[in-house]
């Protein structure tokens, strides 16, 4: 009686094993399928961001591939779920996640992945799309050619910087503007495709040329826009950009008088100002510049 109690218990014992075993394998199996799903998943996005960001030989101003390798798959072009509860052919900038979407019927939006203002350019609200150009001039104004004299080349009585592959503003600009006043604002492309993902310009939302070249196909006049936060419900509320302040670029220590290397952000900056109008009474007149705000490199 003895022995046939022990070797029941072997027997449970040696099972117990053999099943802990199987999980194991189970476990690793799973494992090891998921990430080769994962893989293949991020293969497939790359392929396809292969043909997104081709070469485009057609433009007046030939655009050349993208290294997409180089950018994070989520910001490349693709259909998603709309997340953002507007009605259908509404743009809506996420500023809290760097996307731009162009809202679909049944719950579509395309999603683009865009770079947006620093700290001190982020801005929250509601316009519209007033006019689109295609490969727009940039003309610096007076107060950023006084700080950067190299600019004076391309300034208003200059005529301003003719569309190239280097000029800011890139292959497409979209022209923000809230009732008949111009918010100075622009969807844009930009030669700096490392940018995307980042908060690095003036204010501005900068795309990658292949993907404003996209929107501007699909984007009437007229089309409204909401730049929020989604992760932050209620922040385009604010409904008139024009009276939020905007700050200068940040002042070397020396521009400030000081040689306290750790002179605080805020101290080195210079006083805010109020946006402007500079438009006439015609809602469709050209503007007196491009991007007043914009700074190359920031």
């Amino acid at each position: 009686m003895l022995k046939a109690g022990v070797d029941r218990r072997a027997f449970l014992v040696g099972m117990g094993s053999v099943v802990a075993a199987g999980l194991a394998g189970c476990s690793s199996t799973t494992r090891e399928t998921v990430d080769t799903r994962a893989t293949q998943v991020l293969a497939a996005r790359r392929a396809e961001g292969a043909l997104l960001y081709a070469a485009k030989p057609d433009e007046q101003f030939p655009l050349p591939a993208i290294p997409h390798q180089k950018i994070d798959p989520k910001f490349y072009r693709q259909m998603v779920a709309d997340p953002t509860g507007e009605a259908p052919g509404t743009l809506v900038v996420d500023t809290g996640n760097h996307y731009l979407y162009f809202t679909y019927p049944n719950g579509q939006a395309m999603r683009y992945g865009v770079g947006l203002g620093r700290a001190g350019f982020a801005w929250a609200g509601r316009g519209k799309i007033q006019y689109k150009r295609q490969w727009p001039k940039w003309t610096p104004p007076d107060e950023m050619i006084a700080r950067q004299p190299e600019l004076a080349k391309y300034s208003a009585d200059n005529g301003g910087m003719p569309p190239s592959l280097d000029n800011p503003l890139g292959a497409r600009a979209l022209y923000i503007f809230q009732g008949k006043e111009d918010t100075l604002y622009r969807i844009h492309g930009s030669p700096e495709w490392w940018t995307i993902g980042k908060s690095v310009s003036s204010g501005c939302v900068r795309m990658i040329n292949q993907d404003v070249v996209d929107l501007f196909n699909r984007v009437p006049d007229g089309t409204q826009i909401v730049v929020t936060d989604l992760s932050r419900p209620g922040v385009e509320s604010v409904n008139d950009v024009r009276g939020q302040e905007i700050y200068e670029p940040y002042r070397p220590n020396e521009a400030i008088e000081t040689d306290d290397s750790y002179v605080s952000a805020d101290a080195s900056r210079m006083p805010p100002r109020s946006r402007r109008r500079y438009l006439d009474d015609d809602p469709y007149a050209a503007p007196a510049y491009d991007d007043p705000y914009y700074v190359p490199g920031y």
